[in-house]
């Protein structure tokens, strides 16, 4: 039968001390690697300036003629337009990518040297989707029984269902609108099929707001007759309550009826175009990633790669000196 022995205090001890030693040890290295660093600096203080002094003149050279500009259109697809458009986009920008600057120049862009990428992504708005129709909400709804309801409102197919889309262009210059924004817009817009939807549909909508008019125009007559009959205190109270509501539904039909007409004039204004602009921010100067950081990146580089070419050299020689001694 066999038992644990205690732990020897000894044992113990000696191991502490170890320790100790190890930790003041490591302290003693640390503040000699330091030292070190500081006698580098010391004997290499006038090469370290001029690759500061180079570098920064370097990046502020670069950081003033490299530079990236964002511009952004926030549109409307109109008459189911959504898809076309974004086929348009891919089009122009896969001809940017090829540097295919004749199709560029032939769909108006002046200087298509400038512009480095265009791209086209939904703005989502998920409340106006669901409102805008009802079969809208019964498919998200049905959708989101079955899924992740973010994955669902960045899904492409949702997506690009949204009313407003927004338009990102990229150049390596500030622009004028009349550069690149107006004829990548009147490209959009040049489409026999869609210009003859768009037809069809701006009479349909002149016919439906003409329609509200004269119907709102019977109602307000109806009212006028009967604000112009006998008191309503000479007729039985059946009659009265009849009356009372047969004019509750007809105010209510001449509220939805106003309520709607303003709505088609409304889209009477926005469908004036295929692909209609609503707002447009031009020439945000991109200073993410390393745009216009290189004054602070290159002189960093610089002294960087000399200090490594430095212990690159030191451990090629250590190395060279233990060959010979073997």
């Amino acid at each position: 039968m066999s038992s644990n022995s205690p732990t020897n205090p000894d044992n113990q001890e000696i191991d502490l001390a170890q320790v100790s030693r190890k930790l003041g040890q490591a302290y003693e290295n640390f503040l000699s690697w330091i030292f070190r660093g500081f006698l580098f600096i010391k004997r290499n203080i006038i090469i370290l300036a001029v690759l500061f002094i180079v570098g920064a003149g370097l990046g502020f050279y670069l950081d003033k003629t490299t530079t990236v500009y964002n511009h952004e259109i926030i549109i409307k697809p109109n008459f189911g337009s959504t898809e076309y458009t974004y086929s348009k986009i891919n089009l122009t920008n896969s001809k940017i990518k090829e540097k295919d600057f004749r199709f560029l120049k032939s769909i108006g862009i002046k200087n298509p040297i400038l512009i480095s990428e265009v791209e086209i992504e939904p703005i989502s708005d998920i409340y106006e989707f669901v409102n805008a129709r009802e079969q809208n909400f019964e498919l998200v709804k049905l959708m989101a029984e079955n899924g992740d309801l973010n994955k669902i409102i960045e899904d492409e197919t949702t997506s690009k269902n949204y009313t407003y889309h927004k338009i990102k262009i990229t150049t390596n210059k500030a622009i004028d609108r009349d550069q690149i924004v107006e004829p990548l817009l009147n490209y959009l817009n040049k489409s026999e099929f869609y210009s003859e939807i768009q037809k069809t549909a701006l009479e349909n909508i002149r016919l439906k707001i003409e329609s509200d008019k004269s119907t709102i125009k019977q109602i307000d007559d109806l009212l006028t007759d009967f604000s112009s009959t006998p008191s309503s205190s000479s007729r039985s109270d059946k009659l009265v309550y009849y009356e009372n509501t047969q004019l509750n539904d007809i105010l209510k039909t001449k509220n939805e009826l106003v309520l709607d007409q303003g709505s088609r004039m409304i889209e009477l204004a926005y469908s004036d175009k295929i692909v209609k602009e609503n707002s447009e921010v031009l020439n945000i100067k991109n200073t993410k990633s390393l745009n216009g950081k290189m004054k602070f990146i290159i002189p960093f580089f610089l002294m960087g790669a000399f200090f490594g070419i430095f212990l690159l050299r030191k451990f090629y020689k250590s190395q060279m000196e233990k060959l010979r001694t073997k």
